[in-house]
């Protein structure tokens, strides 16, 4: 005890003792991390991300700033918080010597308030001859906005989306259009929850058009319904989430899928560029089908948490189609079906985790539990043909066929670039792998160079040392003529979506 008594008088007398740190006024020299701070875009009443800004007090002497604010006052669409105190306008805030404080930065605009969609605005501090400050950049997008409604409880309305193995609905939160559709250039589409075609009914997507996907958000074809994207090789219709900020540009997964349901048809997607999903595009059907359920041209998705291309039993023609960076396969053909793809780039460059599937994989059965034990149900592989395409990527072998006897598994591979682990003795003892068997292989090249610009960032034009350049059957480049950029394709054509180019230094 005695000791406890002595250390509280030895602890009041020294703390009786101290004296505050003494501050001096800003002399107006901060520095600061950045001189403008870019939000970046932002949609009509859609908080912003949360932006830093750094100052530094790089003098011997702690400071007090008398004042730090916005230099529009009150009413302006930015939000502070200085040092953990939200505001938007601050009194004598100090900072240590040597030391520095964050102010991080918000903003909601409403662009019907606004007379320039690139609204700015700037934390001032101090006054007179010490005033600094730091602007602030924000560009605002009006869009259309679609979303699931309410009911009178206040839950939001669901889509049955299928049934379970006990043939329970399966239903997420969406909504159906009203009827035939057509999304025009106008103005963006920012969707939340699955918007749904109606059954029997069309949606159009003129040329030009963006469609901004929030989290847990797609497009679902019903039955007998139709997607038709009519972008343009110079406007391009664009799909992705609706997260703008340079950070999330190329971030898998931050919405769901376009998926096509089973009995849906006549599907177009033309001049598309499709990023950051779960999959890309989910292709079913209801069974064979002698013509193609989806026509995909001069279209490429990125960044697909899963698969960029999913076809479930199904019927798609591909031409000009490029597709990587797939956490699983960038194409799948799974479950039989008649697949057609010429003159595609199909690579996998996923470097977010451990990648077990290849590029490009090929099937003709699926899996299910049933008294605990597994079934292996077959269906036919009607045509499994590639003419003229790329399947690169960064694993050795990027290209498996994965046949279960029991139906018909036909594919013909002619005038591809392939990359195939041809020292794994148990695959190419496998029927489906024999290279020289000319009723299902002609003129391929495998494990060539690809010599793509840059394939981590997306970029697969390929360059002057492919071993695809001037190697596509000419018959197939007849019919395709021009390549994904428009650039008409010389005689032999390059193999691919891409006609070669000299990269620059």
């Amino acid at each position: 005890m005695r000791y406890t008594i002595t250390f509280l008088i030895f602890t009041i007398f020294f703390s009786s003792c101290r004296k505050d740190f003494s501050t001096e006024l800003s002399s107006g020299e901060l520095t600061f991390s950045k001189d403008t701070v870019y939000l970046d875009t932002v949609f009509t009443n859609i908080g912003s991300s949360t932006y830093n800004l750094k100052v530094y007090n790089k003098s011997n002497k702690a400071i007090s700033i008398p004042s730090i604010k916005l230099g529009r006052g009150e009413n302006s669409f930015y939000r502070l918080n200085v040092d953990g105190v939200p505001g938007k306008n601050f009194d004598n805030v100090e900072i240590l010597a040597k030391d520095s404080i964050y102010i991080f930065i918000e903003t909601t605009i409403n662009y019907q308030q606004i007379s320039n969609p690139i609204y700015t605005d700037s934390i001032v501090f101090d006054a007179g001859e010490k005033l600094q400050d730091v602007k602030l950049v924000t560009l605002v997008k009006d869009a259309h906005f679609l979303y699931p409604s309410k009911n009178t409880d206040g839950f939001i309305a669901t889509i049955n989306i299928g049934v379970d193995d006990e043939g329970e609905e399966i239903r997420t939160q969406g909504f159906y259009l009203n009827g035939n559709t057509v999304f025009t250039n106008e103005k963006p589409y920012v969707i939340y929850g699955y918007c749904a075609i109606p059954e029997g009914k069309k949606l159009i997507i003129e040329a030009g058009s963006k469609l901004y996907f929030h989290s847990n958000s797609g497009l679902i074809a019903s039955k007998n319904s139709s997607l038709i994207i009519n972008g343009e090789l110079n406007n391009k219709v664009i799909i992705e989430g609706d997260r703008l900020e340079p950070s999330y540009k190329n971030i898998p997964g931050q919405w769901g899928t376009i998926w096509l349901r089973a009995g849906s048809n006549h599907h177009e997607i033309n001049n598309t560029i499709i990023k950051n999903a779960s999959a890309g595009i989910i292709v079913d059907s209801l069974g064979f089908s002698s013509t193609p359920i989806l026509t995909i041209k001069n279209t490429q998705i990125y960044n697909s948490l899963s698969f960029g291309l999913l076809g479930r039993e199904t019927n798609i023609k591909g031409e000009n189609i490029v597709i990587n960076n797939s956490g699983k396969s960038s194409l799948a053909c799974t479950i039989g079906g008649t697949y057609n793809f010429t003159h595609s780039t199909f690579a996998n460059f996923w470097n977010n985790s451990f990648r077990e599937f290849p590029s490009v994989l090929i099937n003709n059965y699926f899996t299910y539990f049933k008294n605990n034990a597994q079934v292996v149900e077959t269906r036919t592989l009607a045509a499994a043909n590639f003419t003229n395409c790329i399947i690169d990527g960064s694993n050795i072998n990027e290209f498996i066929l994965d046949k279960v006897e029991g139906t018909e598994f036909n594919y013909l591979f002619k005038n591809n670039l392939i990359k195939f682990d041809l020292l794994n003795e148990n695959a190419t003892t496998i029927e489906t792998y024999n290279f020289e068997d000319s009723n299902h292989y002609i003129d391929n090249i495998f494990n060539g160079i690809s010599d793509f610009k840059a394939p981590y960032s997306n970029q697969l034009i390929i360059g002057e040392n492919s071993k695809g350049i001037q190697k596509a059957t000419t018959q197939a480049t007849s019919i395709v003529p021009y390549d994904i950029l428009g650039i008409q394709r010389t005689m032999p054509a390059d193999i691919g979506a891409y006609q070669h180019i000299i990269f620059e230094n």
